[in-house]
């Protein structure tokens, strides 16, 4: 066992385990690492080109319609369940959306949230990443996944689940223009990777 499951262990035992506490096991974490919590596990998974591609042309293209102090990325959120300390590979807020006394953002703020597919982690994006977003209520979902090529667009969160769910093929042009979006997603520079991982719910 190593310390920090030690550490872990000691807390659930006795019933002290927090977020605040178990990031601050792992903090500071090494350049170039995302670090995120699911459910209460950690992960850390380094972050490929074809990974930050997709984020950067995501961020650049969500410019349109948010202002850059209103856009995140890979920065700590807490969603509801237990223990989910997210940190999303794109997120946008609403309109007159502010920060709390430590800095951070509200779940409740959180509009939009975008996730590029890694193989370690993609379990978490199409499973329980998929169900909390639903959960707090994140009008727009979208997971791009440089494995399969495709885009999966989740809206209309409602009793904890997306109702809507379209599936796009890189290189789509991804029509949003009648949400609250307003603009139409351009994938067609969006990278691909070889392999495969963790296989999504449905590939309709």
């Amino acid at each position: 066992m190593t310390v920090l499951e030690d550490r872990i262990v000691m807390a659930e035992q006795s019933d002290e385990l927090t977020l605040d506490r178990m990031f601050e096991w792992i903090e500071p974490a090494p350049e170039g690492i995302k670090v995120e919590i699911v459910r209460g596990a950690i992960y850390m998974s380094p972050q490929r080109q074809t990974h930050w591609e997709i984020i950067a042309d995501i961020y650049e293209q969500l410019r349109v319609r948010y202002p850059r102090n209103r856009i995140a990325s890979d920065v700590r959120i807490d969603f509801p369940g237990r223990l989910n300390g997210f940190a999303s590979d794109v997120a946008a807020f609403r309109e007159r959306a502010v920060k709390d006394d430590k800095g951070r953002w509200s779940y409740e703020d959180v509009q939009f949230v975008a996730e590029v597919i890694s193989k370690d982690t993609a379990a978490n994006d199409y499973g329980p990443k998929l169900d909390t977003y639903a959960l707090a209520e994140v009008s727009m979902y979208v997971i791009a996944d440089p494995y399969t090529g495709k885009c999966r667009v989740h809206t209309h969160p409602q009793g904890g689940q997306y109702r809507t769910t379209s599936i796009f093929d890189f290189g789509d042009e991804i029509d949003l223009s009648e949400t609250f979006l307003g603009i139409k997603l351009i994938t067609r520079e969006f990278p691909r990777e070889g392999g495969a991982p963790a296989k999504a719910a449905s590939d309709d």
